[in-house]
Formats: C-alpha cells, structure tokens, sequence
C-alpha cells in the first residue's frame, strides 16, 4: 500500500448466503458486468508478483467510460481479497487500494468487510466510497438471488473457423457504423467513438420472427483480439445483455466466437406470449441470439476470406 495511503474506510455488508459464493462472485470479475451496472469488461493482463493483473472499463453515463489497471489478490483459504490501482494512470478509480474480508456467519450467511484506502490529498474520496458501496450493494443481491439470477442467465458461444485474416474480420466487426449496408437485420445505427476503441452507439435490429429492438450499447475494442460490448439500454426482455467478439488464431486461420450473456426479465415474460415461462424465455433468446450471431458471424468470414483470397 501506498505510502500517501491516508484515510480508510470501512464498509460492512450482511448477506444471506454461503461465504465461498459471495467470495466468488466478487473474484470473477469478468462477470461483474452482468449483474453491476457501471462494469463493462475486465481484461486479464497476466500476474505480477503474486498478484493478478487487470485492465478495468467502467461506464460513467451514456457517453463516458473510465479505465484503469489494478492489481489484484486472490486468498481462498483466508477468503480475503486485495485490491491495489494504479494511482499515477490517468483516468484511475478514485479508490487506491482496498481489502475484502467474508466471514462465514453461518453455512449460509456471510458478513462482508470492505476496508477501503484512499490518498489523503485525493478529492475523489465521498466518489470512491459511493462506487464501491454501489457494488457492494449488487454483489449483496446477486448473492442473495443466486439460484434465482442462475435459472434467468441464458450464457453460450457460438463459433466458427475462418480461413482468412484476423485483422479484415476485426475490421468487419469493428466498422459498426457500416452495419446497415453489411448486416441485414440491422436498419439503423448510429456510431460515436470519441476516445479511440471505445464506442457507443444506439441500433435497430430485427430479430428472425420479426421483432424489432432498439439498444444503445457500448463497446471496449481490443484490436486483433476482441470486441467486447454491453447493452446499457436494454429491449424489454431482458435485465442484461453483454457477450463479445473473440478472435483465436490458429495455424490455419482463426477461429471467430460470438458470445451471449442475457439476463431475463421475468415481469416481462408475458411479451412473448401469455404462459409464457422461464424456460420458454430461455429458448427463444438462445435461438434468435444465435441466429443474429452465426449471420454475423457468416457475413465477417466471407468478408475475411474474399479478401485474403481463400
């Protein structure tokens, strides 16, 4: 911890269930974006003296995300986690460092202490303290409403090999504002990207029964490697809606994965149609989230392959 390390606060949290399941669900941190609002992605950028690495993306508002790199530590058997920003990266969280306690109470109850450190000159202290209790408060209900949040997450990833260049099919993906004229169950969209790789934008989409949405997502652009997105303006259905687009070379190409991650809505399972249950629900968003996917997926392959002359 730093030695500016001044003032620390402490934030205490009873939740009505098992410890080593709150625990892991602050540790995962890539699955933080499904359940936590302002988190967008967590990239991981390898270890570092025991510690792991790595590079967060945060959404402010409709138009702002903040990023940073943090180190991270990961004590199972003590059911303790570390958490240590960089503090001299521009655009860092307020928060520089923090501890996670969970004390199992009972088998299923849990009392969570956040031991949170800022530096004493830093004027984003009552920002760190209301971000990290904002989170506290959601990892609190997921944990809470885990068997229930399990039944309603459709998760899955569709693949498919490309024999043709990694950088033409980033850039068929990339080039979202190029959606209307190259993907056709998109009619309209409207792209912004005023810090280089990271996009907002509002789309129209229709869904193969004929359904039409209108989302405003954001998008974290990791050339070459992944395009990862979250809806923040959701349609109906749904509570959630993250995924990505991951490119893994191969020897003889790449393989191209489209991923989904959606959180239903219950109190809106009635728009597909009265009865209509969970597993209903499940169903249809696994088939038409797929069949949007593999087109997209189709159409950056051709596009990825006549260009590279396979």
């Amino acid at each position: 911890m730093s030695n500016l390390i001044k003032n620390t606060v402490r934030h205490t949290a009873k939740v009505a269930a098992p410890a080593d399941l709150v625990f892991n669900l602050v540790a995962r941190l890539q699955n933080w974006s499904q359940f936590h609002g302002p988190a967008v992605h967590a990239e991981p950028l390898g270890t570092q003296d025991g510690a792991e690495l790595f590079r967060h993306w945060w959404v402010i508002d409709d138009h702002t995300v903040r990023t940073w790199q943090a180190r991270w530590w990961f004590d199972r058997e003590q059911l303790r986690i570390g958490y240590d920003s960089d503090p001299d990266e521009p655009g860092a969280a307020p928060t520089t460092s923090s501890e996670w306690t969970f004390v199992a109470v009972s088998d299923s109850a849990t009392e969570v202490l956040v031991e949170q450190a800022v530096a004493a000159e830093s004027e984003d202290a009552p920002l760190a303290g209301r971000e990290l209790q904002e989170l506290l408060d959601s990892i609190v209900d997921a944990a809470e409403h885990d068997e229930e949040r399990q039944d309603l997450v459709v998760d899955f990833e569709d693949p498919l090999f490309v024999a043709g260049s990694v950088d033409d099919a980033y850039a068929y993906l990339y080039e979202a504002d190029k959606w209307p004229e190259r993907i056709p169950h998109v009619s309209r969209l409207v792209l912004e990207e005023n810090v280089p790789n990271i996009q907002f934008f509002d789309m129209d989409t229709r869904t193969p029964d004929g359904s039409a949405h209108t989302t405003r997502s954001v998008r974290i652009c990791l050339p070459g490697h992944k395009i990862v997105y979250k809806q923040i303006h959701l349609p109906k259905l749904l509570d959630g809606h993250t995924g990505h687009w991951k490119f893994t070379p191969t020897r003889e190409g790449f393989v191209l994965g489209a991923r989904h991650t959606a959180t239903i809505k219950p109190s809106a399972l009635p728009i597909l149609g009265t009865g209509t249950s969970v597993l209903d629900a499940r169903k249809y968003l696994r088939r038409v989230l797929s069949a949007n996917s593999m087109s997209n997926l189709r159409l950056a392959k051709t596009y990825a392959e006549e260009r590279g002359g396979v």
